[in-house]
């Protein structure tokens, strides 16, 4: 069953001569509970691409759909629920709030939504992350894998419908990448969340159903690894 639609996305950046078209009609959709790895060179789009569908930047044109509603047809407050609800980003840099602990940070969408902390699925996240008895420590006093691992405890807390990676293993070694792409692995077969993550590593892109190459900000591969 079909979760996500994208139908000839554009974005461009700049007037005339300084003119830069990141998209360029890009179409393509995915079926729920699938794992999709996005390749492609840098300043391809492959970011933009991302942000767009996770309401984070606005298109130039096209529409994006998630579970068959139109996600820019919706008001600026609309759009701040649905990136909070329905969409849980994680990135290669953490962006973790330097201040707050681990349960914090893993539980600021939640609160910020204005809704209560589900205790169950915040112990069942801080197990299956193995951050059990690490959730009074503060970011600095974790390792780079650990905080990405919190990272994806924040997108996971709202069990979103998508889960957006931008390399989310771009700022780790080879081991921790391996650890965290099991984790995203492991999330998605057992919440059932669709997962696409963007990745220059072959080997990540490879344990995916499906392979996107984008180029040029235009769609030039679409395989099927697995069904």
């Amino acid at each position: 069953m079909e979760i996500l639609r994208v139908e000839h996305l554009s974005k461009i950046y700049g007037r005339g001569e300084n003119e830069v078209r990141a998209l360029d009609d890009v179409s393509f959709s995915v079926n729920r509970g699938e794992f999709v790895a996005i390749v492609g060179p840098s300043g391809s789009g492959k970011s933009t691409l991302l942000h767009i569908l996770g309401g984070v930047d606005q298109p130039t044109g096209g529409k994006v759909y998630m579970d068959g509603m139109d996600v820019y047809a919706r008001g600026e407050e609309q759009l701040a629920v649905f990136r909070r609800r329905q969409v849980g980003l994680i990135y290669q840099f953490y962006n973790l709030i330097p201040v707050l602990n681990v349960r914090e940070n893993i539980t600021l969408p939640v609160l910020m939504d204005g809704r209560q902390v589900n205790e169950k699925r915040l112990r069942e996240l801080l197990q299956t992350l193995r951050l059990t008895g690490r959730e009074h420590h503060l970011p600095n006093q974790l390792s780079g894998g650990q905080q990405q691992r919190v990272s994806i405890g924040r997108a996971l807390m709202n069990a979103p419908a998508v889960v957006l990676a931008d390399e989310p293993t771009g700022n780790l070694d080879s081991k921790n990448s391996q650890e965290i792409v099991s984790l995203l692995k492991e999330s998605n077969r057992i919440y059932h969340q669709t997962l696409i993550v963007i990745t220059h590593d072959e080997s990540i892109a490879l344990q995916a159903d499906r392979i996107l190459s984008i180029e040029d900000g235009r769609i030039t591969g679409d395989e099927v690894i697995r069904r």
